[in-house]
């Protein structure tokens, strides 16, 4: 990529909050779209956030880094308030589904796809310019949890010991940032006990193709003693085509990727947050329009890179 590449700001325009009421949700679905100023034949890109201690990095006004870079990219990206927000928690606290509202979280993501029409009306100078064909899926953290379920993973619910799968298959690709790896024995850190839903996922049934995005220090010893590894479970214990991305010295904020700024970025690093931004971003866009060479370019150029950023694997 040339330097002028690097410099050159893309405009991209963002509106909040497109209102969606969905029957039966304790309050409306509220979402952020990002759209670059320019173009046609936009492809989607569905961002779900995270938990975490901000108040609203959680919500549709977190991931502006990811949202903006991705936008610039050529995308559109719909950011859902997931009722685990927040902004929300005085509003949902004894609503059904509490506190973890794994299945309205990945839910919510289908009404967006269901209404994705309604929202190309909403959004000023959008109409017209989305390619319903080409959907693809981010998450992260615990948006990596609710996107694996989307891009196919099996999920042992608490409540009725069945296995569910809220798979969605107008989501063509998934990328997943610093997600939640396998329970069982290894999910024996303090806050297991807490969000047991976490350990519950079965990653052998997510065969869509998905990037997962994994930190080589991001030690999420507050739910294993697995060390950063578990973040890798997603890639290892998933059928392919799955390509894994180590971030070097990327701890669970990968740089800084939920926020501008954010003080709970224990990695702040722009430059690394600019990487993923590009890397995903070259994933996606390979991944839905076959014969792109994005990716395979992006691949190689980090391959001889004397500083890399990190190293890329695919099965």
């Amino acid at each position: 990529m040339s330097a002028s590449a690097h410099t050159t700001p893309v405009p991209v325009l963002s509106y909040s909050p497109v209102v969606l009421p969905v029957p039966g949700r304790p309050v409306d679905l509220q979402v952020r779209v990002s759209t670059p100023e320019s173009g046609t034949g936009l492809p989607v890109i569905l961002l779900s956030h995270g938990h975490g201690p901000s108040n609203n990095l959680s919500s549709l006004n977190g991931y502006a880094p990811l949202a903006n870079s991705w936008a610039a990219q050529g995308f559109v990206v719909v950011q859902p308030t997931h009722l685990t927000s927040r902004t929300l928690s005085h509003l949902v606290a004894d609503a059904p589904g509490a506190p973890d509202f794994w299945r309205s979280r990945a839910e919510d993501m289908s009404h967006v796809l269901d209404r994705l029409d309604v929202i190309e009306r909403t959004v000023p100078q959008l109409a017209g310019r989305i390619d319903h064909t080409k959907v693809a899926l981010a998450g992260h953290s615990l948006g990596g949890f609710t996107a694996a379920l989307l891009l196919g993973a099996g999920l042992n619910d608490p409540d009725t010991g069945n296995v569910v799968h809220l798979v969605e298959p107008r989501i063509k690709a998934g990328v997943l940032l610093a997600a939640p790896g396998r329970g069982g024995d290894v999910l024996n850190g303090p806050m297991a006990e807490q969000w047991p839903i976490i350990g519950a996922v079965d990653f052998s049934t997510m065969t869509a193709p998905t990037l997962v995005v994994a930190g080589d220090k991001d030690d999420p010893r507050h739910f294993t003693d697995m060390g950063p590894d578990w973040h890798v479970d997603p890639y290892n214990l998933a059928p392919g085509p799955k390509s894994l991305l180590t971030l070097f010295g990327a701890e669970h904020g990968l740089g800084g990727i939920a926020g501008y700024d954010a003080a709970e970025t224990t990695d702040e690093n722009p430059e690394r947050v600019a990487a993923v931004g590009r890397l995903t971003a070259a994933y996606l866009r390979s991944r839905l329009h076959p014969g792109d060479t994005a990716w395979q370019a992006a691949c190689e150029a980090l391959g001889t890179d004397p500083d890399p950023i990190g190293r890329v694997e695919a099965k």
